[in-house]
C-alpha cells in the first residue's frame, strides 16, 4: 500500500502526531512504508492481539496474572505502554514515537485483513477492545483525562461541594465506592444515554437525566465510544478493500494474515539427526500433541495413515528431527506390516516423503502445519485420523480418549469447557499443562511441534534430547551436524506463504 506522505510538522511534530499512548485511531496513517514494514508490524500486532485472546481465556482480566503477562508481552513487542514522549532521556531500543507510530499504522494493517467476513470483524473488535480496555485502565488518572480531552470527550467533573452535597447518594448507588473514596476521586457527569450499560446493572446514581461516573468506571464508557467507532470503521473498510485487493503486492500478505501462523518457523531443524527412530515411542506417549499422539497410535495399529494424517504426521517428524533417510526407513518398516509391500512403498510413496524434504519436484523446504492449520483445512472424514482432536472429535469420544490417557475428570471438564467455547489451542495447552503435572505452562500454543520442544525442555531441564541408536541402521545413525541439503528453488513471490507452499504439495498426492 503506497500511504502519501504527511507534510512536515512545524516544531515538534513527532509530540503533535502521537502525543498521547493510547488513542481511538480516527485518522489513518498517510506515509510511505516499505513492505517490509508492513509485514512486520501486521505481524507484530498479530501476535500481540492473539496473546490478549489467550490471557483473557486463561485469566482473570482484572487479576495481577493478567496484567503482568500484558505488561510483558506488550513491552516485548516494543508497543507504547503508559509513557510519554521524551526526547531528553536516553533511549535504548525504539523510541517511543517509534512504538506509537507502530501502534497506529499496525492497527490500521490488520483492519485491512480483518473487515473481509462478519466472523473476522468480530474476533478483532473483540481483541482490539481487551487491549484498549487494559491499556486504559491502567493509565494514571492525568493520562485519563488527557487522552478525553483530545477525543473530544467532554465530561465534567462534578466540584468538591456537589461531591459532599451527593455524598450519601453517591455511595449507596455506586458500586466499590465508599464515603473516603468518594471524597479521594472524581466522579464525571455524564449523559446518560452514554452509560447505558452502567445504568442497566443499576451501578451509578441518576439525577436530571445524568449518570455521575467513578473515575475507575469511566472506561466503560470509552469502551463503548471505541467499539462503535470501530465497528463502523471496519464496515467503511470493507467497501473500499477491492481497491486494496487489486495491489498484488498485498493481497497474498492480507488473505493470509487472517489465518496465519506467527510463531518460529519449525521447518529449521535444530536436531537433526538427534532422534533415533526406537525414541518415537516413549516419546508419542510423554512429548507429542494429542493430534500427533492419535496419527502415531493409529499408523501403529493400522500400518497405514491415509494422504492427510501422512502429510500432517510426516511434516511433524520432520521438524522434531528426522533425517529423510529415517523417515523413509520409518515409513517403509511400518507400511510394510501391512498391505503395502516394499516395491509398491517405493514406488507409490516413496516420492512424497521425498518431496517433503525438498528432494522432489519444486525442491521446497515444506513447513510442519502449524495449529491453525490443523484447526480450519483439511477435515478428517471417515477413516482419516489427522486434525485436531479437540475441534475434530466428538466431545463424547474426545472424553473417552482423554480417559484412558489417565487425565482427571476434574482435568477432562477443563478441556471440554474451552473445547465448548472453541478454544480448541488452548484445550490443548490446558492438556500440555495436566499431562506434564504443571500449574502453568508459561507460553502460549500456536504449533505440534512447539508442543513437543517446551515438553522435552521440561522434561530433560533444558537438555538436548540424547539420540540412540536406530535399530534398523544397527546403530549407525545420521551425524548429528548433518542437516538436510538447502531448497534448491525459492518461491518467485516473498508474499507467498508457507501455509500456500504446503497446499501447493497437498495437491501432489491425492491417494489413499
Amino acid at each position: 500500500m503506497q500511504f502519501t506522505r504527511r507534510k512536515k510538522v512545524i516544531g515538534n511534530s513527532q509530540t503533535e502526531l502521537y502525543g498521547h499512548c493510547l488513542q481511538f485511531y480516527g485518522q489513518p496513517p498517510v506515509e510511505n512504508i516499505s513492505l517490509s514494514e508492513f509485514e512486520t508490524f501486521a505481524v507484530e500486532r498479530l501476535k500481540l492481539l492473539k496473546t490478549v485472546e489467550n490471557l483473557g481465556v486463561s485469566y482473570v482480566k482484572t487479576s495481577e496474572q493478567y496484567k503482568k503477562k500484558m505488561e510483558t508481552e506488550i513491552s516485548s513487542l516494543n508497543f507504547p505502554y503508559r509513557t510519554e514522549v521524551d526526547e531528553r532521556k536516553p533511549q535504548t531500543g525504539p523510541t517511543e514515537y517509534e512504538k506509537r507510530r507502530k501502534d497506529h499504522i499496525s492497527h490500521f494493517i490488520l483492519r485491512l485483513a480483518y473487515c473481509q467476513t462478519e466472523d473476522l470483524r468480530r474476533w478483532f473488535i473483540q481483541q482490539e477492545m481487551d487491549l484498549f480496555r487494559y491499556r486504559f485502565t491502567d493509565l494514571p488518572p492525568k493520562f485519563k483525562s488527557d487522552f478525553l480531552h483530545r477525543n473530544n470527550l467532554h465530561y465534567d467533573t462534578i466540584s468538591s461541594e456537589e461531591k459532599e452535597n451527593l455524598m450519601d447518594k453517591l455511595v449507596h448507588s455506586t458500586f466499590t465506592v465508599s464515603g473516603t473514596t468518594v471524597v479521594e476521586q472524581d466522579f464525571y457527569k455524564v449523559p446518560f444515554q452514554d452509560a447505558l450499560d452502567l445504568v442497566r446493572t443499576r451501578k451509578v446514581f441518576l439525577k436530571g437525566g445524568y449518570a455521575y461516573i467513578p473515575h475507575q468506571d469511566i472506561v466503560t464508557i470509552v469502551l463503548n465510544d471505541f467499539r462503535t467507532r470501530l465497528s463502523k470503521a471496519l464496515a467503511l473498510t470493507a467497501r473500499s478493500l477491492p481497491a486494496v485487493q487489486s495491489d498484488e503486492r498485498l493481497q497474498p500478505l492480507l488473505s493470509h494474515l487472517s489465518h496465519a501462523y506467527v510463531g518460529q518457523d519449525y521447518s529449521i531443524q535444530k536436531n537433526v539427526g538427534k532422534i533415533s527412530l526406537e525414541q518415537i515411542d516413549p516419546l508419542s506417549a510423554k512429548s507429542f500433541p494429542l493430534c500427533m499422539r492419535q496419527l502415531h497410535k493409529a499408523l501403529r495399529e493400522n500400518h497405514h495413515l491415509r494422504h492427510g494424517g501422512r502429510m500432517q504426521y510426516g511434516l511433524f517428524l520432520k521438524g522434531i528431527g528426522l533425517t529423510l533417510d529415517q523417515a523413509l526407513q520409518f515409513w517403509r518398516a511400518e507400511f510394510v506390516k501391512g498391505k503395502v509391500d516394499a516395491d509398491k512403498f517405493d514406488k507409490a510413496y516413496a516420492y512424497s516423503v521425498r518431496h517433503m524434504f525438498g528432494k522432489e519436484g519444486k525442491r521446497t523446504d515444506y513447513t510442519p502445519y502449524s495449529c491453525m492449520k490443523v484447526i480450519l483445512s483439511n477435515p478428517p472424514s471417515q477413516g482419516d485420523y489427522h486434525g485436531c482432536p479437540f475441534r475434530h472429535s466428538d466431545p463424547e469420544l474426545l472424553k473417552q480418549k482423554l480417559q484412558s490417557y489417565k487425565i482427571s475428570p476434574a482435568g477432562i471438564n477443563q478441556i471440554l469447557e474451552l473445547v465448548k467455547g472453541m478454544h480448541y489451542q488452548l484445550a490443548c495447552q490446558k492438556y500440555f499443562e495436566l499431562t506434564h503435572g504443571i500449574e502453568d505452562s508459561g507460553f502460549s500454543l500456536n504449533h505440534p511441534n512447539q508442543y513437543f520442544v517446551e515438553s522435552q525442555r521440561l522434561l530433560t531441564g533444558g537438555k538436548e534430547v540424547k539420540r540412540e541408536a536406530d535399530p534398523l541402521r544397527g546403530g549407525q545413525g545420521v551425524p548429528a551436524n548433518k542437516a538436510p541439503d538447502a531448497p534448491l528453488d525459492k518461491p518467485a513471490n516473498p508474499a507467498q506463504t508457507a501455509a500456500e507452499i504446503t497446499e501447493d504439495l497437498d495437491s501432489l498426492f491425492q491417494d489413499d
